[in-house]
């Protein structure tokens, strides 16, 4: 599938920001089975300084500083991309999950000792007692790795509430776990936090998911979001496999990644600081639009 993607940011500042530093990560990550050929990001102002580089987990991260007062911050990001179809492994033939969290403390540097760095807790993602019981009930002893994450993925998503009020990104993942209704992000956090408890590496992947209209609805412009899942890492044959616990579904053609880390303080599309902002109001428009072959 081949699609163009526009994600547009508004801030309007209560008062006059003098000096503001920003980090956007809003170019698509080239993968084996997603390119990017075209990326553009507009800024209004005109930054005086910017620049682009790679964080510590390889995303794409553009800095930027805007001197001068401005009343009001414009990001539109604009990419082409084109996701491959994707082959997911056999889940009865990935490896005993135990044998997986075994692999991944390694003392030798491996590709399961590397992934390792994911097993542990991060700012918005705590481990716990409570999230490792209610992983066990799909996590049984011996259990085939993607197969148990498929049970975990499916059961967040039927026993959890997709509610827009119930949360906000303040919001702890304990909350989450005993209220049962979120978001997206809070349903990737859950999720990473259940794993995480049992000693499964799991990192949080930021992106987009192509929305289709209600039958004899047009799309509407803007009406897009960003979106989240995990990846979680089924051994070094399998590698890394993203599951969506939002959709209960293994993310193929339909989910475009533009970043991961370990949960969603590393790959914000957009934060800064601002000196002599107050309050400030922010919209966010985002198009996933399928672009003819």
């Amino acid at each position: 599938m081949k699609y163009q993607l526009i994600h547009r940011t508004n801030y309007l500042y209560e008062g006059s920001v003098t000096v503001s530093h920003h980090l956007a990560r809003l170019a698509p990550r080239p993968l084996p089975g997603q390119s990017c050929p075209w990326h553009q990001l507009t800024i209004t102002p005109v930054p005086v300084g910017r620049g682009v580089h790679s964080d510590a987990f390889g995303n794409i991260t553009t800095y930027f500083e805007l001197e001068g007062n401005h009343g009001e911050l414009e990001v539109v990001a604009r990419s082409f991309v084109e996701v491959l179809p994707t082959e997911h492994p056999d889940p009865s033939g990935t490896p005993p999950w135990e044998e997986i969290r075994a692999a991944c403390q390694a003392e030798k540097l491996t590709p399961s000792s590397r992934a390792g760095e994911f097993r542990f807790a991060s700012p918005m993602v705590p481990l716990g007692a409570d999230f490792a019981a209610y992983t066990r009930l799909d996590f049984t002893p011996g259990r085939p790795v993607l197969e148990a994450v498929m049970a975990l993925t499916a059961r967040i998503f039927t026993e959890f509430k997709f509610d827009t009020v119930a949360t906000d990104v303040a919001t702890p993942v304990s909350e989450v776990l005993k209220n049962k209704a979120g978001v997206c992000q809070d349903f990737a956090h859950l999720m990473l936090a259940c794993l995480r408890s049992i000693g499964l590496p799991a990192r949080y992947v930021s992106g987009y998911l192509e929305t289709v209209p209600p039958p004899g609805k047009v799309r509407l412009t803007g009406a897009d979001a960003s979106h989240a899942w995990v990846s979680v890492f089924c051994g070094e044959s399998a590698g890394w496999v993203d599951a969506d616990p939002t959709n209960n579904v293994l993310p193929g053609e339909r989910h475009i990644t533009v970043a991961w880390g370990r949960d969603f303080s590393d790959v914000s599309p957009l934060r800064g600081v601002t000196l002599g902002a107050g309050g400030q109001k922010l919209r966010v428009a985002v198009d996933v639009i399928p672009m003819p072959d």
